[in-house]
């Protein structure tokens, strides 16, 4: 998710809660200044409490808007910090792929490495196809491909449920 969504999102919603806000507003003080030239007793106290009540559903859709806002923000960091940890899943089993087909040595210090840190995340697709070989050596680490795109779909569907809670669609 972008910042810039997040931004545009919250303006709109600013933008549309300054609309409605201003004419239930001008609506109000119409009906206000219309009732109190010819209202009785009963009928000023009416309109207060109709004037109170406006006030306080303003004041309580200005919070909710807050609210949406604040769940977009906090959503949205959410998703960076969701993107990095994959974009570096991606990175390390992309390595681990071009190791397999450069035939790295199994024995260098950094092909160990990226193998160990790679292992668990690539262990439940083991064994799933074959990788197939070279006569040189060279392997195509299917398992590995079929994983990173695994996880792609796992990312995204993180994503889409981030994008769920951060950006609820209400009406008025």
């Amino acid at each position: 998710m972008d910042d810039d969504m997040v931004a545009v999102d919250e303006a709109r919603r600013v933008a549309q809660h300054a609309s409605v806000k201003n004419q239930i507003e001008s609506n109000v003080n119409a009906e206000i200044k219309g009732q109190a030239r010819t209202a009785t007793l009963e009928q000023s106290d009416r309109v207060g409490q109709v004037a109170a009540e406006f006030r306080g559903h303003a004041l309580n859709e200005t919070v909710a808007a807050e609210h949406a806002v604040a769940r977009s923000r906090g959503a949205a960091r959410i998703s960076q910090f969701i993107d990095y940890a994959f974009y570096l899943l991606y990175s390390l089993l992309a390595i681990r792929v071009v190791l397999a087909l450069i035939a790295a040595s199994p024995s260098s210090g950094f092909v160990k490495f990226i193998n160990g840190v790679t292992y668990p995340l690539y262990l439940p697709f083991r064994g799933i196809v074959a990788s197939p070989s070279s006569e040189e050596g060279f392997t195509l680490a299917l398992p590995v491909v079929i994983a990173i795109g695994a996880y792609m779909l796992l990312h995204a569907g993180i994503n889409g449920m981030l994008r769920m809670t951060a950006f609820r669609k209400t009406t008025i």
